[in-house]
């Protein structure tokens, strides 16, 4: 698809990208990354010619009896250490994760490597766990992090002056970024090269790995869905996927509890003891957190959304953004939409199906 000659980068040369891996390293955190910048270097060239927009190089630091990667492929390098210590400048060092990343972040060699890498790169990223060599190499002090779920109370733990927050799929704090795990890193990727060349061409490649949308950095790493489904009964917890994918209903208590074989009252003490709110508040919460992707959707038709999602009115909605979002669902579809790259005739508009 073509690229908007607007976003056009200012460089003649491409810029130096360098993946670092501890064995046993995630592989996608590695392939993820390294994919999104192939594709935006063959867009690009489709479309403009000239030099590629990235050279990418993978460097994986071995340890004896493990494989390069947790799904047992062997991935080797394309530079050495005496290539890497020759290097005197590079724009992006991106660290993986994996249970290597965890587990070594302390080895002295590896801290020292990442440590010496991050004073040359312009810019420092952590995929996954990859924020563990990070904190380890002394890169991410007083920053505001995030890496995948499950390890956010242990990076917190050992680095106690980070600010480790475990909702977003990605952050930004100057330039260090962070990614929560696996494919949240082809996120964080993706605006890596928003930030360098457009919009346009971050959604391009996005379009190319056919993936469902190029997630902004604030979005959860969990659904409300898959949160609130957690520790719950299998009653409860097979109503909140229901209600999940019903939204388009007009949905009321007197309905949920018949479903569940209910009263109405027992319903509501129920849910409110084991979901911890009101299905009320809980339908709100689901309505706004579908409308907000279909709203990141190109051109997306705030009516239709709004029908779509449940609300009764467009008014309905906004007022149900402004309390959880902060913005009216036209701001907030205005920030996240593509306004500038072709688009394919089905995604003009939301439609009832």
């Amino acid at each position: 698809m073509p690229v908007p000659a607007s976003h056009a980068p200012r460089r003649a040369s491409p810029r130096r990208i360098l993946i670092l891996a501890a064995a046993p390293a995630q592989l996608l955190d590695i392939a993820g990354p390294a994919e999104v910048l192939s594709q935006a270097n063959r867009l690009w060239a489709a479309d403009h010619g000239g030099p590629a927009l990235y050279d990418v190089s993978c460097h994986i630091v071995p340890e004896p009896g493990s494989a390069a990667t947790s799904a047992g492929l062997a991935i080797g390098s394309d530079v050495d250490g005496a290539q890497l210590a020759a290097w005197t400048d590079l724009d992006t060092l991106i660290i993986a994760g994996g249970e290597g990343a965890r587990r070594r972040a302390d080895e002295a060699p590896l801290r020292d490597l990442a440590r010496d890498l991050a004073g040359k790169a312009a810019r420092v990223v952590g995929i996954c766990t990859g924020a563990f060599i990070l904190g380890g190499a002394g890169c991410l002090r007083g920053r505001s992090v995030t890496t995948h779920w499950r390890w956010c109370a242990e990076l917190g733990r050992r680095h106690p002056s980070l600010a480790v927050d475990p909702e977003p799929i990605f952050i930004q704090d100057g330039n260090v970024w962070t990614s929560a795990g696996i494919t949240a890193g082809m996120d964080l990727t993706l605006a890596l090269v928003e930030a360098d060349h457009g919009h346009g061409l971050a959604l391009s490649i996005a379009r190319e790995l056919v993936m469902f949308l190029r997630r902004p950095g604030g979005q959860k790493q969990f659904s409300t869905v898959l949160s609130a489904q957690a520790g719950l009964s299998v009653r409860l917890a097979d109503l909140v996927a229901w209600m999940g994918a019903n939204l388009h209903r007009p949905l009321c208590v007197e309905d949920l509890a018949a479903r569940v074989g209910l009263s109405p009252r027992q319903f509501a003490r129920a849910f409110q003891a084991e979901v911890g709110t009101t299905p009320a508040r809980m339908l709100e919460t689901l309505r706004v957190e579908t409308a907000r992707r279909l709203l990141e959707s190109e051109r997306a038709n705030v009516s239709a959304v709004a029908r779509l999602c449940g609300f009764r009115a467009d008014e309905t909605m906004r007022r149900a953004f402004l309390r959880h979002v902060g913005v009216p669902p036209g701001d907030y579809r205005d920030r996240f939409r593509c306004t500038s790259s072709p688009i394919h005739p089905a995604s003009q508009e939301v439609r009832h199906a």
